[in-house]
């Protein structure tokens, strides 16, 4: 299939079949944090629209986001060493398709947690490592703390397409039913049963082992983490499915 501009825009949107959104779009290629038609028609909304943090909020303060957090030049800057705090959208999600593009720094370390509860705030939920996986004194603990993990829980593919610290990178979290996939850079890289008993027992041996409830479905929101590095974030997109 020939790559283009529109192409791109169906894939994205969902619309081209046997091709699965990925969320490559490039600002190169069109404009940041905006929705073509095609992509309103198939339900995705902006959970950032490039000009503020309407929408979010500090976890679990429910105030606006403050220090630590600026949006600059169409770019959401989780700025170095100022304690920001964690941010979440006001909005919640069941099933959904989630993509966004993002770079971290130099020994960087951020994450998207997903199906987050505010009443569990040891482990709000499901966490989407983004880290310099080699730079970074976690991520070299190993591959369930790297790149596209479920941190601490379980391992991206071994062969996952990862681009140097400091490039863009464009990730999609795919949520239906209990079935969960983290993708990277066009690839599926992780894929998971909520709730399954291989989750059961990759909880049971993490950090998280004590948090009742965690690795199960619930309707939550999505957050972005605070680790005091400077990260980047732009086009974060969600699609409701039908489901919870």
């Amino acid at each position: 299939m020939k790559t283009n501009l529109l192409t791109l825009t169906l894939v994205l949107a969902g619309l081209v079949p046997g091709v699965t959104p990925t969320a490559t779009l490039s600002a190169a290629e069109g404009p940041l944090n905006t929705l073509s038609a095609a992509e309103k028609s198939a339900g995705w909304k902006l959970l950032f629209d490039g000009r503020s943090l309407q929408g979010w909020h500090l976890y679990p303060k429910k105030a606006a986001p403050q220090a630590g957090w600026k949006v600059e030049e169409g770019i959401l800057k989780k700025l170095p060493k100022i304690q920001g705090g964690d941010i979440v959208t006001d909005d919640t999600f069941g099933d959904f398709d989630l993509t966004w593009e993002w770079r971290i720094s130099a020994a960087g370390n951020n994450g998207v947690k997903y199906l987050v509860t505010e009443e569990r705030p040891s482990a709000p939920g499901p966490e989407y490592q983004m880290i310099d996986d080699q730079g970074n004194s976690d991520g070299k603990l190993g591959p369930t703390h790297q790149t596209a993990s479920f941190y601490d829980v379980l391992p991206p593919a071994s062969d996952k397409p990862l681009k140097p610290v400091g490039e863009w990178n464009s990730s999609r979290i795919l949520v239906q039913g209990n079935h969960v996939e983290h993708w990277l850079n066009g690839m599926k890289v992780l894929e998971y049963e909520l709730g399954s008993e291989q989750v059961k027992a990759a909880v049971a041996a993490s950090k998280f082992k004590s948090a009742r409830g965690f690795g199960t479905k619930l309707r939550g929101h999505i957050l972005l983490t605070d680790h005091r590095d400077e990260c980047w974030f732009r086009n974060l997109k969600i699609r409701e499915l039908a489901g919870n």
